[in-house]
């Protein structure tokens, strides 16, 4: 009688065991096994991190293995099982690799494929095409669109975490609980103690150390001590964590009224300010999106406030960016001053201060919320509905999209709802970041999301004439090595451009992201479908990008720039001066944050730089979705271009007082998972 070696790993995760009764039948092309009870005798079977091997004797020659079906049925109480995959030893001495990576829940089930890659047309047997079909229904059913908010790209249809599917909740739902998080980060910080003194103002500069958690020699000690200098205002548009923003600017607008004599100290090289607007010196960034957003109005104990300025910034000839003209509103006018560095020293620095805080609201609305989190989501949900497990493009993104849905969900409940932890400290809250993103989703287009052609509109492409932009420089490197990876794996699967155009799963997964994610918007640009291996490549460069690097570089900073409160404060508590001259050190400290509010944004930035625990990087595949050998050696040349820019990168920061190292392929997670 024909017998078969089955081994079955469990998960290593917390809870992944279980003492429930496991069955296994085998269906093969002549024929299906019975249902076989998976134990052995005085033995713990199927225990956290287990690899178990069973001897399965059938009675009939099955032929070729083509599904392997699980059952879960109750011990004693319901008990999940986390199946990373089951190997199976066949008579004639073969291998079959059956990979899971999900949960079974309850009385559940689940039916299996080998784990090669396959488009739907590969699938000629009825019985395959069957399970590809069921697969995506079932799917389909538990993956649902939503409107969170009128204008926002769709999300998953969850009210909380524990109403998503089991397969893509974190493992422990206690490491994402914001509101345990930050209350742990202010302990951490030794915080805590200000919190009583909600309303109350700091007295000056200075006191803000007694919150500051002082680390030798990094970047948070380095802006505290330099960040009224012009020099590191300008530099954070380049390397901070909002460095998406600066343009080069090639027409002075008119609602900046700004005139050579205005700001001939600043320039360095004779010409006037049409004349270097000309040569390329001159950038700008406008926070337009601010105007006439609502203002936190959740205490009425506390005014809060916000602006939309305009700042013009000089490339020196150091070829440093420095400001050379601030704006604080959008129509010019008396009350609407230009503040100029030969301004009084106040009158500049509150100008800079009221920059550095509408730069805050737009990096975590948009930059942060929107284009990596929400963006991400879409992706993801779209691939769960239409992507089967052995599809190759599902295989390809799983890893990037693991823990978002989740992540999302747990911030939808607990941070950006109504009365969430976002309206405790940022003026932007009760209301206002809702409107940020519903006016941002206008300007989300795919072309912004390519990395190249977004640093090309914005004019900073040329390294020559801007050679401090490590974000730039590092950024298409990981997007080259990304890219280079999809080609690889693309040509593998798909031998032209026709099999692209007729892979209907595919077609729908970015059909789904396109209606949906982006509502159907043509002006998006996001295609509707995708004609060629380049394209296709191109998509998924863009997928994988936005969920690793581009979620690094604007995310993991953000102790490093927004921990000392003043150059990045999330809310202002006085409107903007409206004339010169009448700024006071006071003014400014009763302006910026009091001590309840700063003591909630620090540990706010706090819990959201840390790296998760188990954190899988960039590159790293510990679920081994694929088999292929031509996939894992295209991996492994990822793996080494990876390593490469890693060790550009570090070469670089030596001897750096400002080291920039958020895209160093060794700091970037693989998803949006914090």
């Amino acid at each position: 009688m024909p017998s078969y070696t089955v081994t079955v790993a469990t998960g290593s995760q917390w809870f992944a065991g279980t003492d429930d009764y496991i069955y296994l039948s085998l269906i093969g092309s002549a024929g299906c096994s019975e249902k076989h009870l998976l134990d052995k005798a005085f033995y713990n079977d199927f225990e956290r991190g287990a690899v178990d091997s069973y001897d399965v004797t059938v009675d009939e020659e099955l032929g070729e293995i083509q599904l392997v079906k699980i059952e879960k049925r109750k011990y004693w109480l319901h008990d999940d099982w986390y199946l990373k995959y089951i190997t199976l030893k066949t008579p004639h001495g073969d291998y079959i690799e059956f990979p899971c990576y999900r949960w079974i829940t309850g009385e559940g089930e689940i039916v299996l494929r080998d784990g090669r890659a396959k488009l739907a047309r590969d699938d000629q047997i009825h019985i395959l095409k069957q399970h590809r079909r069921k697969e995506l229904e079932t799917r389909q059913k538990q993956y649902r669109w939503m409107e969170w908010n009128p204008g926002f790209p769709l999300s998953i249809d969850a009210k909380c975490h524990k109403d998503l599917p089991r397969d893509i909740q974190f493992d422990s739902e206690k490491g994402v609980d914001f509101v345990l998080n930050y209350s742990k980060a202010m302990e951490n910080l030794f915080i805590n103690r200000f919190m009583h003194m909600f309303q109350s103002s700091w007295n000056d500069f200075a006191d803000f150390e007694k919150i500051f958690v002082k680390i030798s020699n990094t970047i948070s000690e380095r802006v505290k001590n330099h960040w009224q200098e012009d020099l590191m205002f300008g530099y954070q548009f380049l390397n901070g964590c909002n460095p998406v923003l600066i343009k080069r600017c090639t027409e002075l607008p008119q609602k900046l009224p700004v005139t050579t004599e205005m700001v001939e100290c600043s320039l360095e090289r004779n010409l006037s300010l049409e004349q270097e607007v000309q040569e390329g010196n001159i950038f700008i960034v406008d926070y337009e999106l601010l105007d006439g957003i609502d203002a936190n109005k959740t205490d009425p104990c506390t005014h809060q406030f916000l602006a939309a300025p305009i700042c013009l910034l000089y490339k020196n000839l150091a070829n440093k960016i420095v400001p050379i003209a601030i704006q604080l509103n959008q129509t010019p006018g008396e009350e609407n001053p230009i503040f100029l560095p030969s301004d009084a020293k106040y009158d500049w620095l509150l100008a800079k201060i009221w920059v550095r805080s509408s730069d805050f609201h737009v990096h975590q609305t948009i930059t942060h919320l929107l284009r990596t989190h929400l963006v991400s989501e879409v992706f993801g949900i779209a691939m769960y509905r239409h992507l089967p497990a052995v599809h190759p493009i599902f295989k390809l993104l799983v890893a990037h999209v693991r823990f978002t849905i989740a992540i999302n969900t747990k911030a939808r409940e607990q941070l950006i709802c109504e009365y969430g932890l976002f309206d405790k400290a940022n003026a932007t809250g009760g209301g206002g970041h809702v409107q940020m993103v519903q006016r941002a989703v206008q300007d989300l287009t795919y072309s912004s999301l390519c990395f190249p052609e977004a640093i090309k509109a914005r004019g900073m492409d040329s390294t020559e004439d801007i050679p401090y932009y490590f974000y730039r420089d590092d950024g298409l490197l990981v997007w080259e090595a990304i890219q280079s990876f999809t080609s690889e794996v693309v040509s593998i699967y798909y031998e032209n451009d026709q099999v692209v155009e007729e892979d209907q799963e595919l077609q729908d997964f970015v059909k789904d992201v396109y209606m949906y994610g982006m509502r159907g918007t043509k002006a998006s640009g996001f295609p509707k479908s995708l004609k060629s291996r380049e394209k296709l490549s191109e998509y998924l460069t863009v997928v994988i990008f936005t969920a690793s690097a581009q979620h690094a570089a604007v995310n993991f900073g953000q102790y490093d720039w927004c921990s000392w409160i003043p150059n990045a404060p999330p809310t202002m508590r006085a409107p903007p001066p409206t004339a010169k001259g009448v700024v006071t050190i006071e003014q400014i400290v009763d302006t910026l944050p009091d001590r309840g509010r700063s003591c909630w944004h620090l540990g706010a930035v706090w819990a959201l730089s840390q790296f998760q625990e188990n954190e899988l990087y960039l590159g790293m595949y510990p679920e081994e979705h694929f088999i292929e050998k031509p996939v894992k050696e295209a991996m492994t040349r990822f793996r080494k271009n990876l390593e490469a820019i890693v060790s550009v990168i570090a070469e670089r920061n030596k001897n750096k007082k400002l080291p920039y190292y958020y895209l160093s392929p060794d700091r970037i997670p693989n998803s949006v998972a914090i």
